[in-house]
């Protein structure tokens, strides 16, 4: 068996854990610090909204002579004035991306770019996209958005129970700040396929928090009438007993990811790929973080805020309190070993058991009752005598 699967099997019987819960509030302060960021980026930078989003018209040209600048020389030069963002893509391929044009306008950028890189007019690829269309699409998205979310709360709190679907969503919420605030500190531009790579950050990062939340679940049935350990303790086990198969399958994930956002910002310059892969690969790796060290905390946070929960705690420590073996189950969190709290052994007379009654696994038969037991080979008689 490999390392890899011995620490796993070791994790899950609890011989080995790291306490996940019990440093919830180291978890929200690099949480804080990252949301900080991430939300002063979306203030101040702001994201960079494609020209499906915010219209234009945008050209390419391919030629070897074409750069970045003498591009951008030649769309000023068609009387082309405003914002003009212009992106070298791939080796010989740059693109501008300007304001609303009107029609003749749009014909003089064409001409003039075929005319400076030695090209023929066909060569130079155009589009044309409207304010409104892009306004229009954003409206959508965020009411779907809207949408999606309610009708995973509702799901959550039927499925789990509401403190669960509250600590998902606000998971979740945490992860598309972080990956929003990323793209506005790289400056990637938000397109349709960024949008895509939103929605797909949805599905993962709530999979593999409904992951762990069901193992909590199955961790802490019934235990509130006991007095084993704390919720925080079985839902810390529940992270212990997923966290491998958690890491396992974001790793196999994020490394076709890792190659995609590679071949787009390297190979291809800028596209699609590039867009898309960037929102995958953030997003899988924080919703991987959020479901492991921001969702089960603020779950155990909230259960240890019950009645129950409160009174079950006491109960704990008041059994550890009594002298009761532990063994280590979490650093900081201990499970109460049963059988070292179990009531002492009574004595056979003086729980009413007649003397000299066999004992467990003694074949012996009891004294109290030989001299009534026929011995073998022979018949009782009345008055205890054999016959010959």
């Amino acid at each position: 068996m490999s390392r890899l699967g011995a620490l796993g099997n070791q994790l899950y019987r609890g011989e080995v854990s790291y306490d996940f819960v019990g440093r919830a509030k180291r978890w929200y302060v690099i949480s804080g610090a990252v949301l900080v960021i991430s939300i002063a980026a979306l203030l101040f930078l702001r994201l960079t909204l494609g020209i499906e989003f915010r219209g234009g018209a945008e050209f390419q040209v391919a030629s070897p002579k074409a750069s970045e600048s003498s591009v951008l020389d030649a769309v000023h030069s068609a009387g082309v004035n405003g914002e003009i963002r212009v992106q070298k893509i791939g080796n010989n391929t740059v693109r501008a991306q300007t304001e609303k044009l009107t029609s003749d306008q749009s014909q003089q950028v064409i001409d003039t770019l075929a005319q400076r890189f030695g090209v023929n007019r066909s060569d130079v690829s155009s589009q044309f996209i409207g304010p409104s269309w892009g306004q229009d699409i954003s409206k959508k998205a965020l009411r779907a958005l809207v949408f999606f979310l309610v009708l995973v709360m509702i799901f959550l709190s039927l499925y789990f129970e509401w403190k669960m679907a509250v600590a998902a969503m606000i998971a979740l919420l945490h992860d598309l700040v972080i990956t929003a605030g990323i793209y506005a500190l790289v400056g990637f531009e938000v397109t349709p396929a960024t949008v895509i790579g939103f929605l797909t950050i949805l599905g993962y990062s709530l999979y593999d928090t409904v992951v762990v939340f069901d193992k909590v679940r199955e961790n802490t049935a019934g235990l509130a009438g006991g007095s084993r350990m704390t919720y925080s303790q079985a839902a810390n086990l529940a992270v212990n007993q997923t966290i491998v198969r958690s890491l396992n399958t974001s790793i196999v994930a994020l490394l076709p990811i890792a190659a995609i956002l590679f071949a787009g910002v390297v190979l291809l310059g800028a596209g699609p790929l590039k867009d898309l892969a960037l929102a995958l690969f953030v997003g899988v790796a924080t919703g991987t973080y959020s479901s492991i060290f921001v969702a089960t905390p603020l779950l155990a946070g909230l259960k240890e805020k019950e009645p129950a929960m409160q009174a079950l705690a006491r109960r704990v420590a008041a059994r550890r309190a009594g002298g009761g073996k532990t063994r280590a189950t979490t650093r900081g969190a201990t499970e109460v070993d049963e059988t070292s709290l179990s009531e002492p052994e009574v004595e056979p007379a003086a729980a009413g058991v007649a003397r000299g009654a066999a004992r467990p696994g003694d074949r012996r038969p009891a004294s109290g009752g030989a001299r009534n037991q026929p011995k073998r080979g022979g018949k009782s008689r009345p008055g205890g005598k054999k016959r010959r």
